[in-house]
């Protein structure tokens, strides 16, 4: 029973729910986990083992009342900027470092309502609002692939949980690439779904405006399908909840996709960005794999409109952070990350002409986006342009052999926000022994397609490492 905290999420709730394990075996085996390896990644920043222990009394209680959970007894942790009731949740921020959620978010309430359990709270960058996941509150949170690399972020504190063993599933938020890039990093399966089918909130007012999802972390695409199956639904208390037929389809994991689809490649995107040459290396190797078992690849990208470059709708994150947070960020400096502050600042500095161009921007991106899938079944490309970096650094300083600027680490995933598409990453091997991942995109709504073939990379490709500190 020692080792239940490796299991899968389909093998724990399989075994719980057939009474092989109970939910609070699991439970403690998770628990120990944490206790035991958490204090070098700082990923969990928030727990309370008697918490947790009761809900799986819960769940084992329902099970021998002759229920059927799908997560019966899987343990998870929840990223901290969704609401958990009755538990501190701080967004990494010092404003809110003794706020107590009064609910649970849709979400976590239907997770509980699955039969999983909640072991944790993670940690990620203030407001979710930066590539890595550090703050003035808790502090640093490192890879479990090397403890002097950051797992990235601002899902940081939930991919460095799951690689490591610290529970089985982890749900997080994705505005930008937040479960995306850090999953790539960590070698783990990370998926922003369709914008609208998995509801949001209650929560914190939100500095993205539209742009972030809830999503799921794994480290299998079985997993990661097995939450994102039973997180859809419309609520008409979301008001970005979308209600849409192919959202219910049961994603068929064990065949094969369709030979017949039409399969896109870019590396850059057609936006000519930066990536180092290893990690495009790892990421052709897995798509020419893809070709010599019987798929028709073509290198293309969309035509994106006049303007797109790194991030280019940044300027809403800052806008949205300078509404929410400036008049704090004005009684007292010191209580923001300087990373935050400087964003604020911007944000400050721009017209409403300026956003008004963005958010046409904006309408014009997804236009190309849908254009290029009526031509397309399928976009494979990179999910981030080079491996983790130094966790004291905001991002790498040379990508490709050109200087990376703050935001280089991280142009391949929030396109595919603005576009409202769905994307998941799946490990396809190392470059200099770190995690590499391939980005699936899909059409709206198509996203059993993209779950389809992300198993079929994990059917063909190389056996994926694990990091060091798993045995341990």
């Amino acid at each position: 029973m020692s080792k239940l905290w490796q299991l899968t999420a389909s093998d724990i709730a399989a075994q719980t729910n057939n009474k092989t394990v109970s939910a609070t075996e699991v439970a403690r085996s998770a628990l120990e986990r944490l206790h035991q390896i958490n204090p070098k990644l700082n990923a969990v920043v928030q727990h309370n083992d008697k918490w947790t222990l009761e809900q799986a009394q819960i769940v084992d209680q329902r099970i021998a009342n002759g229920e059927k959970l799908p997560l019966a007894g899987v343990p998870i942790t929840v990223k901290d900027n969704i609401w958990v009731k009755g538990q501190t949740i701080t967004q990494g921020s010092l404003l809110f470092k003794d706020f107590v959620a009064p609910q649970d978010a849709w979400a976590v309430a239907r997770l509980k309502e699955l039969g999983a359990v909640i072991i944790g709270i993670t940690n990620c960058s203030e407001f979710a609002c930066k590539g890595i996941s550090n703050n003035l509150v808790y502090g640093k949170t490192r890879s479990p692939w090397d403890l002097e690399r950051t797992p990235g972020g601002s899902s940081g504190g939930a991919v460095s949980a799951v690689a490591a063993g610290i529970g089985a599933l982890a749900l997080g938020t994705d505005a930008g690439g937040s479960i995306r890039r850090p999953a790539a990093h960590c070698g783990l399966v990370g998926m922003k779904p369709t914008f609208g089918l998995v509801p949001c909130g209650p929560g914190f007012d939100e500095p993205n405006f539209g742009l972030s999802v809830n999503g799921q972390i794994a480290r299998t695409v079985d997993d990661a399908a097995l939450m994102w199956r039973h997180l859809v639904q419309f609520r008409h208390s979301d008001w970005g909840s979308q209600l849409h037929n192919s959202a219910e389809t049961q994603n068929i994991l064990s065949q094969a996709p369709s030979r017949k689809l039409r399969i896109a490649y870019s590396h850059d995107l057609g936006c000519n960005f930066a990536i180092d040459e290893d990690v495009r290396a790892v990421v052709e190797r897995a798509v020419n794999a893809l070709g010599k078992d019987g798929y028709q690849v073509e290198l293309a990208a969309a035509v994106w409109p006049q303007g797109v470059h790194t991030y280019p709708l940044l300027k809403l994150q800052q806008a949205g952070l300078a509404a929410l947070h400036g008049k704090a960020y004005d009684a007292d400096p010191s209580q923001i990350d300087p990373d935050i502050a400087a964003q604020i600042v911007l944000g400050r500095s721009y017209s409403a002409v300026e956003i008004a161009d963005v958010l046409i921007l904006r309408e014009h991106i997804y236009a190309a986006y849908a254009r290029f899938f009526e031509q397309f079944d399928l976009l494979l490309c990179p999910t981030t342009p080079t491996v983790s970096w130094s966790v004291n650094e905001l991002g790498p300083k040379i990508i490709g052999g050109r200087e990376a600027g703050p935001r280089g680490h991280a142009v391949y995933t929030p396109l595919f926000n603005y576009s409202q598409a769905p994307a998941c990453t799946v490990p396809v091997g190392l470059a200099r022994g770190l995690p590499v991942g391939l980005q699936i995109v899909g059409p709206r709504y198509q996203d059993p397609l993209v779950l389809q073939m992300a198993k079929h990379f994990e059917r063909i490709g190389e056996v994926q490492s694990k990091p060091a500190l798993w045995e341990e």
